[in-house]
């Protein structure tokens, strides 16, 4: 079942395209043959919405559903904002990731096949259109165990993947990503003062764990960083929601100390750490 303005695909579904109550059958293995997409691709289903959509293959690789619609030069030039954000709390069963870019992208089978080839399962997915962006999200499982993924190791390896991803595919956005600085076509013109740009907060969140919040210029392997610096003084954490927003990641923490919530002494140690490192990511985290 779709909602309005979304798109619903299913891994293992018969290849079908669905609107307003017809059921078209495609073939999309001499599309997909044509750009070395394998065939297995072709056996995603995809439910649309009443909006007019066209999937369609292009020197991407089958990469994206789009809208027809006449753009003026103006809109081509400008360049929307990449967003990844990975939720921890919103399913039980699954890691979910969300991705958007304006309204560039869609399907994202490559990017599919990408977190496959990391050992993961994308359960299902959805694109749904809200104004004039496309958002697309991923409902992940680890393959060897079928639970969604708490390893932050590996969520940093997803973040980098989808980020990598949408630099091969969509090349302009490296001028908002901060990646964009070493394997980009062209490096952010922007650039963030670490010391402006680091935030960070404890909140309560009742009795048994608290909400830590942290904004930061974002850079590879930040997520494995605030991990070990949370772990080195003994704070769990529970859960966590990844966001990274061009330049910026914005990652909110649920964090616990021996089955409670963080005291109000606890809560600044861990800021002050954090800060820290953060704002000179060039020291080595060992010399703490």
């Amino acid at each position: 079942m779709a909602l309005a303005n979304s798109t619903v695909f299913f891994a293992s579904s018969s290849s079908t395209f669905r609107r307003r109550s017809r059921v078209f059958a495609l073939d999309f293995a001499p599309i997909l043959s044509v750009f070395g997409v394998p065939n297995k691709c072709s056996e995603l289903g995809f439910t649309s919405s009443t909006k007019k959509n066209i999937l369609y293959a292009s020197t991407d690789g089958l990469n994206a559903v789009s809208s027809t619609s006449l753009k003026s030069e103006q809109d081509a030039d400008y360049v929307p904002m990449p967003k990844v954000h990975i939720d921890q709390d919103s399913d039980s069963d699954a890691t979910i990731v969300q991705l958007s870019f304006g309204d560039r992208l869609g399907a994202l089978l490559d990017t599919m096949k990408a977190l496959k080839d990391l050992g993961l399962d994308v359960s299902k997915g959805t694109v749904a259109t809200e104004g004039s962006v496309k958002q697309t999200k991923f409902f992940i499982k680890r393959l060897d165990t079928g639970r969604k993924v708490e390893d932050p190791d590996m969520l940093e390896r997803i973040r980098l993947t989808i980020i990598n991803n949408l630099l091969e595919y969509h090349p302009e956005c490296s001028v908002q990503l901060a990646l964009g600085e070493a394997f980009g076509i062209k490096a952010p013109e922007k650039k963030l003062d670490i010391d402006i740009a680091t935030h960070i907060q404890v909140k309560e969140d009742g009795p048994k764990r608290s909400l830590l919040y942290i904004e930061t210029a974002d850079r590879p392997g930040l997520l494995v960083e605030i991990i070990k610096i949370i772990a080195d003084i003994n704070i769990d954490v529970e859960s966590a929601e990844i966001d990274t927003e061009g330049l910026v990641a914005k990652d909110k923490f649920h964090v616990s100390y021996r089955g409670a919530a963080l005291n109000s002494s606890l809560s600044q140690v861990l800021v002050n750490c954090l800060r820290y490192y953060l704002r000179r990511p060039e020291t080595d985290i060992d010399s703490y």
